[in-house]
């Protein structure tokens, strides 16, 4: 009886489909500044093409730190997501801080297979507080884009 409950069957292997992982999918618009998701007049969140959530997932990577979120920790993909900022700016050496947030954004976003490249990084220091900016180009894209932080 417990065998038609549950039935026992073997999944299918569907392996790894690069077309599918190197489209651009819509998703839900963000809104950084508020960090929150954008929201019409009736409460609904509002969806974006895949090319404004590309755009959107490579500022949010930059912007959460690896290892900081338990579900970013499952599995061997998990450990890949975010950015080593914390160790970065802990460097008393500005190069090598400069250095290393070049390495792990670099990184971060190349796991993505719709990364084309991450370059152009430029740093200017006000004392002890950082801003750089950098150019992110999308796989079949004509235009890069720029994101400051």
């Amino acid at each position: 009886m417990a065998d038609r409950l549950f039935p026992a069957f073997d999944v299918p292997d569907i392996g790894e489909d690069e077309e599918y992982d190197s489209e651009y999918k819509k998703s839900v618009k963000w809104n950084p500044e508020s960090g929150d998701f954008v929201r019409d007049g009736s409460n609904n969140m509002v969806e974006c093409d895949g090319m404004e959530a590309y755009m959107i997932w490579c500022y949010k990577m930059v912007q959460t730190e690896r290892y900081s979120h338990m579900s970013y920790l499952e599995g061997t993909a998990g450990t890949e997501l975010g950015v080593e900022m914390e160790e970065a700016l802990q460097e008393s050496d500005h190069k090598v801080t400069e250095s290393m947030i070049t390495r792990t954004i670099t990184d971060a976003l190349m796991v993505n297979p719709r990364t084309e490249y991450v370059r152009n990084f430029t740093y200017s220091w006000e004392g002890d507080e950082l801003h750089f900016t950098f150019e992110v180009k999308g796989i079949d894209w004509d235009e890069t884009i720029q994101i400051s932080l």
